[in-house]
């Protein structure tokens, strides 16, 4: 036999093995969606369960009191800061105590305890401030989110990653659009059709925190591991998808009673993005030259870089999909050299993980009502969403990943890091209560579920990938800016 005709025939086996096993896990979960969508089409609401009111909604008239609004951030700061080194004392990541501290200033908890300093503190007319603050935050820190993308490593990922990348997304996905069918008739957004409810309850499902699993993963030396690797590549894809899906369902909630026609949406979206990914990136290219030449980042370089990524927001804003999207796709255009992308995080991480983030999960407290959650009923709701994210999310990307090849135990590491939510979850969620997607009830479940699937990731990490299996990994690649990742 011919050596060469064998190698081609050992070729062909493993591509047919991978398209059979990507139809399964893959091209099934798709099928199943569709079956969804048409399904839940004779779907009504008949209720929509809680319009936001004016301790969750944004605020609209009132009169801005500075000295209010400082002692409102000062306030923050120290509480946000006490809770996360209190958790982070417990191995728990700096997210966890920030998101904990913000529900804690809200009305579940200081507004039950104390009633009248939290209305002395956050009167309604005065949170409009905080909101603005933290919406320019969750702008920039979309941007770093795109900035530590590298489509170079995407486009070169192997199998594995891309078999276990799409799974941990089609699963969730068709797992959390067949739970909108329960969801729908009660706990949807006043006049928001059964496809958009869906759309977002998949997608949300399907978000990865990059971030922070980033993060999770320099504190334990993981990064440079074929599980880090592999974790990163998967959570990248992730959230580059649920954005793009989330700019999609913006779009259609906009367009159906305001706005651009959706066919103008949706052509000037994808124009802004190839615009950006080609012209704008070889124009960002020559920042990284003049970085290069210099040696270091100038503050007119600096500005350029902001002006990029509001200019993007701005441009996304007006055409009906959302700012931080174009935020997030000027920061996917950035160029990735180490250096800057470092030089980029030190100069904007301070003010973002010291004042501004902080400020998005005080906003997001005060926007959360676990009270909402009342009676049997709503809390089997809550757990049947806890439910199915954990099963979804954990369960789909730890099959695919064994699937393709790893060990069980690799393979279940893979589904705990992918399992974490965080802050992009809670950015997502921020998103369909604001466009009136979901309702404030809802929201507060599937804030309970981005807090307790973080919470439950470093414990679990502990228990199926512990120091002593990390030593039989290769270490593949070299350390980058992701081993440095903001919250």
């Amino acid at each position: 036999m011919n050596p060469s005709d064998a190698t081609e025939r050992d070729a062909r086996r493993r591509k047919g093995g991978f398209a059979r096993r990507y139809l399964l896990l893959v091209g099934v979960p798709l099928a199943g969606l569709v079956m969804v969508l048409t399904v839940g089409a004779s779907v009504h609401a008949v209720v929509a369960s809680g319009k936001p009111d004016a301790a969750v909604g944004s605020q609209g008239a009132g009169t801005f009191v500075l000295s209010l609004l400082l002692l409102q951030v000062t306030v923050i700061l120290l509480v946000v800061r006490g809770v996360s080194a209190l958790l982070g004392g417990l191995g728990q990541p700096r997210v966890v105590g920030e998101m904990v501290a913000g529900i804690m200033l809200g009305p579940s908890l200081l507004g039950s305890l104390a009633p009248g300093v939290y209305q002395a503190l956050f009167p309604a007319f005065s949170l409009r401030g905080l909101e603005v603050l933290s919406q320019l935050g969750t702008v920039l820190f979309m941007f770093i989110v795109g900035l530590e993308v590298d489509p170079s490593k995407l486009r070169g990922c192997a199998h594995a990653a891309v078999l276990t990348s799409h799974a941990s997304i089609t699963a969730p996905f068709l797992l959390g659009s067949s739970l909108a069918l329960i969801l729908y008739p009660s706990l949807a957004g006043p006049g928001v059709g059964f496809a958009q409810f869906a759309l977002f309850v998949g997608a949300a499902m399907s978000v990865t925190a990059f971030p922070v699993l980033a993060r999770i993963l320099a504190e334990r030396q993981l990064v440079a591991t074929r599980l880090g690797s592999m974790a990163l590549t998967c959570a990248a894809v992730d959230d580059v998808t649920a954005w793009c899906i989330l700019a999609a369902v913006a779009a259609l909630a906009r367009t159906t009673s305001e706005g651009l026609p959706i066919w103008l949406t949706a052509v000037g979206t994808v124009a802004f993005a190839a615009l950006v990914l080609t012209v704008g990136q070889r124009a960002f290219a020559r920042i990284a030259a003049e970085f290069d030449r210099r040696g270091r980042l100038t503050t007119d370089m600096t500005a350029l870089v902001i002006v990029a990524l509001l200019g993007g927001a701005w441009v996304t804003e007006r055409l009906g999909v959302h700012g931080l999207f174009g935020a997030f796709i000027v920061g996917v255009a950035m160029p990735k050299t180490p250096a800057l992308v470092r030089a980029l995080l030190d100069r904007f991480e301070d003010i973002l993980l010291a004042l501004l983030l902080p400020l998005f999960f005080a906003s997001t407290g005060l926007r959360t009502r676990l009270g909402l959650i009342e009676g049997r009923g709503l809390w089997v709701v809550c757990a049947a969403v806890v439910a199915v994210a954990i099963a979804g999310k954990l369960g789909g990307s730890a099959v695919a990943a064994r699937v393709s090849g790893l060990g069980w135990r690799e393979s279940a590491a893979v589904g705990v890091l992918m399992n974490t939510r965080g802050l992009i979850e809670l950015v997502f969620l921020n998103v369909g209560l604001d466009l009136g997607i979901i309702s404030p009830a809802l929201f507060a479940i599937m804030v309970t579920m981005a807090l307790i699937t973080t919470v439950m990731t470093t414990p679990l990490l502990a228990v199926v990938w512990p120091p002593a299996a990390r030593v039989s990994v290769t270490r593949i690649v070299g350390h980058g800016s992701t081993a440095e990742a903001v919250t």
